[in-house]
């Protein structure tokens, strides 16, 4: 795994801010923003912005599009992640630019079927059979945790006290795997689903590579492998 030279010091994990200690490291964002090949199609930001849709934090490290609803910060269009099949059928009577950008909780709340009885709970394993060469072995201290699923969206990842990243789902142990990861979301109907984030070592459901910002449905007994040696255990009941 790449590393990189903290200003102070350090071996950071991260291109952009030292893991240990939140440095800025020089000429990496800004290199990106002004490189020719960029600046043709990228507006320039700000570090961090809020998304005209929904309100949540943006970083310009973390993709083009936002992280909750997928509003693409090049093209200004709204929600462009695929509507999935498993999705709800809309009524008629609703126009196509109103299911894309609902204004109004009322109107999801129309077309969604009813609550699913599903609960959802992940359990947290190590897989040292299939890491990769390249990586280092699996702490021998790691204890197999299992946790429940109880908000609408949970990030996957990993705590950056610098940086102010505390997701839902932790996963400290193993440092292939992004601040910012990936998200689990409970909609409305109560089915989970799996989003790849933009994270730089990708992630895997049912060992097929996911694509970023595309949503999977998820079953019971799904697994999900990310990071070097990292294995997570999806359960309905």
């Amino acid at each position: 795994m790449s590393t990189y030279l903290c200003p102070k010091g350090h071996q950071s994990t991260e291109p952009d801010y030292c893991s240990e200690c939140g440095t800025r490291i020089q000429g990496s964002s800004e290199q990106l923003l002004n490189s020719p090949e960029l600046s043709s199609t990228k507006p320039k930001f700000t570090e961090q912005l809020n998304c005209p849709d929904c309100s949540a934090p943006h970083e310009l490290d973390s993709g083009d599009f936002c992280e909750i609803c997928g509003y693409n910060f090049v093209s200004g269009a709204h929600g462009e992640m695929p509507i999935l099949a498993s999705s709800p059928v809309i009524p008629n009577s609703i126009k196509p630019e109103e299911t894309q950008r609902p204004s109004h909780a009322q109107e999801i709340i129309s077309i969604s079927p009813a609550p699913s009885s599903l609960s959802w709970q992940i359990t947290v394993t190590i897989d040292a059979v299939a890491h990769d060469p390249e990586s280092p072995p699996p702490p021998n201290n790691f204890t197999s945790f299992s946790l429940p699923i109880e908000r609408s969206t949970n990030l996957i990842g990993r705590t950056s006290q610098a940086r102010a990243i505390y997701p839902e789902i932790s996963l400290d142990f193993d440092d292939a795997i992004s601040h910012r990861h990936a998200l689990l979301n409970v909609n409305p109907d109560g089915n989970l689903m799996l989003r790849d984030i933009g994270s730089a070592n990708g992630t895997k459901l049912n060992n097929v590579e996911l694509k970023p910002m595309i949503d999977a449905p998820l079953r019971n007994g799904d697994e999900i492998t990310l990071g070097h040696w990292t294995r997570i255990k999806v359960a309905g009941y």
